[in-house]
């Protein structure tokens, strides 16, 4: 007399089964873990936020030793790279044809104006056309005078006393490194896409190929197919995810003042979101074309755009602000972030991970339910 296999023999099958597919299956292997690396390679060395060895013409109305040791400061500093010129008009024309960035320019009797006060001894233009980069290139500049200042009053004893005393400290990335943040936010995206894309695809194809239909007039029950799904990809992804994290750590230096296993319990959370939205589409969709361009549309593109990732969610307008709130991704970002530069902020992980908890359980609930057993 024959006995059905008991439950967990055959969820261990299923997993099983996955797993055989997955080996067969190039495109996963290559979403899991060679596209973490090709995606961190490119923003960690292509991208960056930082404005690094800027073109500025710098005018001198008339050379004194105050005025040369001012240029100094900004030929010594990583962020720009001076171009003399001779007067403001082939300044202004270098400006406009976009050799230069911005013209300082310094006036003469610079000394005499800058104990005196009255008129302003540096005359400071900007190219404004991309409003980011200007914003940079000011403050770098306005950086740089202040610590020239700085430097003239303890060295030359002048008589220096500017309205404000700039001292700077800057919390969590005191190098400045756009680095340090992007790659924390990139590791979303990349578990965006390897959570959704994944099973949306790859469960589509069962659909396709008529295997989930074999499988549906199986003894398996819709619990079991469901984690017999998320299992296999689930490790995946934590796969992934360490691939990406020994990366950011080790490669690009980005440095990690959380604890491992509150990275590890946020990236759980976010991960059963990303398969149980994946999951969803795959029921839905039922083909591979549709499923992926979907995922897409649905997950990528907001993860990218929507999460804080690179574009900062306060500068948003106010509508779009709210529709942030229900993209996955900005809290994972907010843990990333927190967890790598600032630490385990429990007043900033605590709610984002229960916001992903609670979506997880949404995501994975409305597949169960959209999920039956039967041809339709």
């Amino acid at each position: 007399m024959s006995h059905a296999p008991s439950q967990p023999r055959r969820l261990q099958a299923l997993i099983h089964k996955e797993f055989l597919q997955i080996l067969r299956d190039p495109s996963s292997i290559a979403i899991a873990f060679l596209l973490p690396v090709l995606l961190l390679l490119i923003f960690g060395y292509c991208v960056s936020l930082n404005a690094r060895d800027v073109p500025l013409a710098v005018v001198l109305d008339k050379h004194d030793t105050s005025a040369g040791s001012f240029i100094a400061e900004l030929e010594h500093s990583p962020w720009f790279r001076p171009v003399y010129m001779s007067n403001m008009k082939e300044a202004s024309s270098a400006l406009l044809a976009g050799r230069v960035n911005g013209i300082v320019r310094l006036r003469a009797n610079f000394v005499r104006r800058i104990k005196g006060g009255g008129t302003a001894p540096v005359q400071i233009l900007v190219n404004g056309v991309d409003a980011n980069n200007g914003r940079l290139v000011l403050g770098y500049l306005l950086g740089a005078w202040f610590q020239w200042i700085g430097h003239q009053a303890q060295i030359d004893r002048l008589a220096l006393r500017p309205p404000v005393v700039l001292e700077q400290r800057v919390w969590y990335n005191a190098p400045l490194e756009s680095r340090w943040f992007l790659v924390p936010g990139l590791i979303a995206v990349i578990m965006t896409l390897i959570g959704a894309l994944l099973t949306a695809m790859v469960v589509a194809r069962e659909w396709e190929r008529g295997t989930m239909e074999a499988l549906m007039a199986t003894p398996v029950t819709l619990a079991e197919i469901l984690l017999g799904k998320l299992i296999p990809y689930f490790l995946l992804g934590i796969g992934g995810l360490v691939l990406s994290v020994a990366m950011a750590v080790w490669q690009f230096e980005v440095p990690m003042r959380g604890s491992w296993g509150v990275l590890l319990l946020g990236s759980a959370l976010f991960l059963l979101v990303a398969l149980g939205m994946g999951l969803l589409i795959s029921i839905l969709a039922r083909n591979q074309f549709v499923a992926g361009q979907v995922a897409i549309i649905v997950t990528f593109l907001p993860a990218f755009i929507l999460s804080g990732f690179i574009f900062d969610i306060g500068s948003m307008p106010a509508a779009v602000q709210w529709i942030t709130h229900i993209i996955p991704a900005r809290y994972y970002v907010a843990i990333l972030q927190t967890v790598f530069l600032a630490g385990d902020v429990s007043a900033v992980i605590t709610p984002n991970a229960l916001v992903l908890g609670l979506m997880a359980l949404l995501f994975i609930a409305l597949a169960r339910a959209r999920m039956h057993k039967r041809i339709e």
